[in-house]
């Protein structure tokens, strides 16, 4: 990562002073979970995670990670010298003992806090100075093995969520007892929006997949938790990698999505920042809904940027880097290769579905 190319301010458009908060209930996992998308979605959504037994046994865990996020701030402060440079170092290195395989620091952005708290509305307050995220990868061996939207689908999410929060919460409760206020924000108690940190933390480049985030090195595979403090920290800069140049002509998520719910058309304006559309009703009917599998990662998996970590693609990666005519060669030669098809003989996960607390092998084509 110390070779990326970094710059001043992440390449999608902010016009920070326009970008207003907002409301996590307005999400789409939480507006199917209010009845917005329909009673069947709505129904499909209390079972969406768990229908799997692996997802299922994920997020039990994670369940535990929920009333950890947050605890006591030492009374007293720990005798170290108050060095941002230091400490970011010395915070990063800590996160990677614990098994993070990409960290990224920033001040946070106003405008990543949310305003009011999934379910029940209560007003979110938060004045910590930085954000630490941390990104856990979500396996290449099974993201080259699945279609993207089979039974596996849910359980690589909530590999990466349970590690991530894992980290975030031993790290949030370190830097509490350094004597600094600390907080974890992961897939089961955020109080922040993660792309934008992501984006300021050096971490990706906003991408034509949603409103998410694509890493040069793990591509959109992976997931992310947050600690936000005021332990003095320096902040990274954001990167830049082509990503901007290289979404705009590929458009292979948008082409092999499922619902057809991700933009073929340029980036537009919204909330004050620069994105490409996505129609999440249609994303989130077909992650929540899907009959076939157990959500959907269509996109991650046949995302060009979705590789493994060979000398092969890493040469070939430095090239999509540094050269517009690289990135059109790559964009071809992804088809041409066969990526993103997924396979089927690597598959190691057990197709099973708890329908009414009882496992049953799914009927093809029905789930």
């Amino acid at each position: 990562m110390q070779k990326i190319k970094r710059a001043d301010r992440p390449t999608t458009l902010i016009l920070d002073e326009q970008v207003e908060r907002v409301d996590e209930r307005e999400s789409g996992f939480h507006r199917a979970a209010r009845g917005d998308y329909g009673a069947q979605i709505q129904k499909e959504w209390r079972r969406f995670v768990t229908k799997h037994p692996l997802s299922g046994a994920l997020v039990q865990m994670s369940i535990h990670l929920r009333g950890v996020v947050d605890g006591v701030t030492a009374g007293q402060r720990a005798p170290i010298p108050e060095d941002p440079a230091g400490l970011s170092r010395h915070i990063k290195e800590a996160a990677y003992f614990l098994r993070a395989d990409a960290v990224g620091i920033c001040k946070l952005p106003g405008y990543a806090v949310y305003t009011n708290k999934f379910p029940k509305g209560e007003p979110i307050e938060l004045s910590h100075k930085y954000a630490i995220a941390i990104l856990i990868d979500q396996d290449y061996p099974t993201a080259r093995a699945t279609n993207g939207h089979d039974w596996i689908s849910n359980s690589m999410s909530f590999m990466s969520y349970t590690a991530s929060g894992f980290i975030a919460c031993i790290l949030a409760e370190y830097i509490r007892r350094l004597g600094y206020p600390a907080r974890a924000h992961h897939a089961l108690n955020y109080q922040v929006v993660l792309p934008p940190i992501l984006l300021w933390a050096g971490l990706g480049e906003m991408s034509r997949i949603g409103d998410c985030v694509v890493h040069p090195f793990l591509g959109p595979r992976f997931k992310a938790a947050v600690v936000t403090t005021d332990l003095p920290l320096e902040p990274d800069k954001p990167i830049d990698f082509g990503l901007q140049d290289f979404c705009s002509k590929c458009k292979k998520c948008a082409r092999e999505c499922p619902s057809q719910a991700l933009s073929h058309e340029g980036k537009v304006m919204y909330n004050g920042y620069e994105h490409w559309q996505t129609d999440i009703r249609k994303c989130t009917t077909m992650r929540v809904g899907n009959q076939q599998g157990s959500c959907c990662g269509t996109c991650i998996t046949v995302c060009p940027w979705n590789k493994p970590y060979t000398p092969l693609h890493r040469a070939v990666g430095w090239a999509m880097r540094h050269s517009g005519l690289a990135r059109s060669l790559a964009i071809r030669g992804d088809d041409m290769l066969g990526y993103g098809k997924g396979h089927p003989e690597d598959q190691w996960w057990l197709d099973l579905e708890d329908v009414d607390g009882v496992l049953q092998v799914p009927r093809k084509g029905s789930g």
